[in-house]
Order: C-alpha cells, then sequence, then structure tokens
C-alpha cells in the first residue's frame, strides 16, 4: 500500500497499572485492580492512532530481539501498520516503560530506552519517504542517533519533495536539548510539544512566549498541548487558542500521542488550523479514557461523530 504517513521514532511497550491509593512505602506492597501490556511510544502510538482513523501508515523504529519487540510488531501488524520499517537489532532490549498511575495525581514512568538509542536516519525506508505525504518524528531527543546533520537533510529533502514535515519531543530527564531541537526546527512544518516540554527547552513559562521561540528559530507552524488547559497554535498570521472537549478521565497515558495523531488526520484531510486542532483535541479527549495509551482512541466514525455532537472552544487572539 502507498504510505500516507511514516511514523519514524520511538517504540515502546508498556506495563500499565489500574490507579492505586498510593505509591508504596519501602518494602510494602499496594494492591491495583489491573495490571496490562500495552503498546507505548510516540511512534507507535501515533501509527496505530492513524490506523484506526482508515489512514496508511507505515512504522520505523528500532525493538531488540525479544519478547516484547514481539509485542509491539505484532500489536501494529493487527492494527493494520506496515511494519517493514521496524528494525530487529541484536545486544539490546526493547525499549519499555513501568507506568504507575495513582489516583488523583499525574502518572509516574519508570523507562528503558532500550533499542531506541540505537535507531539512526539509515533505518527510515528511503522508499517510503519518497510516496508519504506526512513524515513524522516522535520521540526526538531520546534518540541519539536522529540528532545529526542527516536528519536535517532527511527533513530538507523531504519537504523538497512535497512532503510535510510534523516533529515530537521526549525530554531525558535534565539534559540541555535546545541545540538538538533547533538545528532542525527550520525544516519542520509542525512542531507539537507539550507546556511543560518546552518550559525546559526554553526556559519560559509562558506558552505564547514558548511557541515564539520556536516561530523564531524556524518552525513554520507550532502547537503547544497544555493538558486539560487545551492548546494553542501560532503559525504565519495567526494564534489561535483552544479549550477541550469533554471527556470521562481514567488514565493520562498517550493523550499527546493521540492529539499527533488527530492534527496529522487533519492535515491529510486538508483540514485549516482550526480543523486540525479539533481532529487532535478529539483523538486527545478519547485517550484518556482508559490506562493505555491507545484502547479508547476513536476510530473515524466515531470520531466524526463526536465532533459533531460536542463543539471545541476555538478563538483568534
Amino acid at each position: 500500500m502507498e504510505i500516507e504517513c511514516l511514523c519514524a521514532g520511538i517504540l515502546f511497550s508498556d506495563l500499565t497499572c489500574t490507579p492505586v491509593s498510593r505509591v508504596p512505602d519501602e518494602g510494602q506492597l499496594v494492591l491495583t485492580d489491573g495490571i496490562q501490556l500495552s503498546l507505548g511510544g510516540c511512534a507507535s502510538n501515533t501509527a496505530l492512532d492513524l490506523a484506526r482513523l482508515g489512514i496508511n501508515v507505515g512504522a520505523s523504529g528500532c525493538v531488540g530481539e525479544d519478547t516484547f519487540g514481539q509485542f509491539v510488531i505484532d500489536t501494529l501488524n493487527a492494527g493494520r501498520v506496515d511494519t517493514n520499517g521496524i528494525h530487529r537489532v541484536r545486544g539490546i532490549g526493547t525499549a519499555s516503560s513501568m507506568i504507575i498511575n495513582v489516583k488523583g495525581q499525574d502518572r509516574r514512568f519508570i523507562v528503558s530506552p532500550g533499542a531506541n538509542t540505537r535507531f539512526a536516519v539509515k533505518h527510515i525506508p528511503a522508499n517510503w519517504i519518497r510516496q508519504t505525504k506526512i513524515l513524522y518524528i516522535g520521540g526526538y531527543l531520546l534518540m541519539p542517533g536522529l540528532e545529526t546533520d542527516e536528519m536535517v537533510d532527511l527533513f530538507r529533502s523531504a519537504r523538497a519533495g512535497g512532503t510535510k514535515t510534523v516533529l515530537d519531543v521526549v525530554l531525558p530527564g535534565d539534559a540541555e536539548c535546545w541545540k538538538a531541537v533547533a538545528r532542525l526546527l527550520p525544516e519542520t512544518d509542525v512542531f507539537l510539544p507539550n507546556d511543560d516540554e518546552a518550559l525546559a527547552m526554553t526556559g519560559l513559562a509562558d506558552p505564547l512566549d514558548q511557541a515564539k521561540q520556536f516561530m523564531d528559530a524556524g518552525a513554520q507552524t507550532v502547537v503547544i498541548t497544555r493538558g486539560s488547559e487545551g492548546s494553542i497554535l501560532i503559525t504565519d498570521g495567526l494564534r489561535l487558542r483552544a479549550g477541550v472537549y469533554p471527556t470521562e478521565f481514567v488514565g493520562g497515558t498517550g493523550p499527546g500521542d493521540a492529539f499527533d495523531a488527530g492534527y496529522v488526520a487533519g492535515l491529510l484531510a486538508g483540514e485549516d488550523p482550526a480543523g486540525c486542532l479539533r481532529w487532535g483535541s478529539a483523538l486527545g479527549a478519547s485517550c484518556v479514557r482508559s490506562i493505555t495509551a491507545t484502547e479508547s482512541v476513536f476510530n473515524r466514525p466515531e470520531a466524526e461523530a463526536f465532533m459533531q455532537e460536542h463543539e471545541l472552544k476555538i478563538e483568534e487572539f
């Protein structure tokens, strides 16, 4: 099939618990109603969410030669994602996360980046780059092999061929990251960080100031997602502030990736910036209805019906 969106980046397997009453003290045991093995990682989550919308998607990244790696590939295949861009590498395990949900608190992560650290530009299928309409990189900054001149050249050549470039990040602790991001922004059509990530990259607390700095660095469009506070979008001559759709909150894993998928779906459908925000916000709202990153994300009929039934407040500012 012809790939409409190439999702390249971090691939994870997640172990996620149903919310517990508290984090156990040293040596203590706390019961949970359930623990699930599920898909994780920006590139894999976004790919699966897009496929659920009926979009032809290819996933590219690295996993280990282990059970978790096979799980990632099998789950994506079952979701009709082309996995021919996924490479199995020796001597390192598949990336995995333990996600601890505590009632009334934000989730906690314990993460092993694993095989993602081996991912490089050479692993991304060149034939997919030539045919895809959108090149999405998810989890940038967690893959040293992409923080290179080759990555900048890839974005530049993709855009020259008519492909839109979309970038999202994951911040590895307190590492210095501005320089790595800034070098890629001039070749980025859409940059999609959340406000916490943007604060860490820019040192600025106000989302508008954050977005302006990314625009000044060269990004064409910047969308700052802000959780329950909604999102803001800035592009040449336009600034939008969006609220959130009503939803039942169960878990906070994956809504950023679901937002990315919705935004990309809007781009592929020819939506204007406000329409892309509606698609992103709708998929993000659907994601938090479960403890996993992809289980409750809307398919296309569900998303379209939801957006018809609910209005998203969007205003210029």
